[in-house]
């Protein structure tokens, strides 16, 4: 089992549990699934590069990526419907846990000046989404064989009902949010 699924079935599921006055265990917030996605705009002109994408996305989370498709037609990016821009994967249960293991303690620590995440990316309903303007701070990307740098969206879907208790959820579990000035 994952150190990270450890804590919260030890630890964290009553620290939250008291906080908050649930009355059954069940209505603790938990993690649902994590969506990691790149969006790769030049792929319209040039497809190798969503080729690329694609590998970078699969070595990172470990899982096959599927490729998204443009929902509408917009002339000025000469965009139809139904080409291929971007890729994603969704991560649950066990390699969730891993991941976000993973994002925590390794990646986030090798961003550039880092401080801390942003406590406001939250949606008001108990998500939380961050992005990241380069792949290459993941260990398993090789710098000398990007093509391109290409940033990437990390959505944590949870069952929080509110942008409290998703922050409250994902401290316990050790992400580093900013401290409020």
């Amino acid at each position: 089992m994952n150190r990270i699924k450890e804590r919260y079935n030890s630890e964290v599921k009553a620290t939250l549990s008291k906080k908050f006055g649930y009355k059954n265990i069940n209505q603790v917030p938990k993690l649902n699934k994590i969506v990691v996605s790149m969006g790769v705009g030049m792929a319209t002109q040039n497809k190798a590069l969503l080729d690329n994408a694609v590998k970078d996305m699969e070595m990172i989370t470990g899982r096959k990526a599927v490729i998204t498709k443009a929902r509408k037609s917009i002339s000025n990016f000469k965009l139809r419907q139904g080409m291929p821009i971007g890729c994603k994967v969704t991560l649950r249960d066990e390699v969730m846990y891993e991941f976000l293991d993973r994002f925590v303690s390794v990646v986030l620590p090798r961003m550039r000046d880092f401080r801390g995440i942003s406590a406001q990316a939250f949606d008001g309903r108990g998500n939380y989404s961050i992005g990241l303007k380069e792949q290459t701070v993941f260990p398993e990307i090789e710098y000398d064989k990007v093509d391109a740098i290409r940033g990437l969206n990390i959505c944590i879907v949870t069952t929080a009902r509110s942008d409290e208790e998703c922050r409250e959820l994902l401290s316990e579990l050790g992400m580093p949010f900013q401290k409020p000035e």
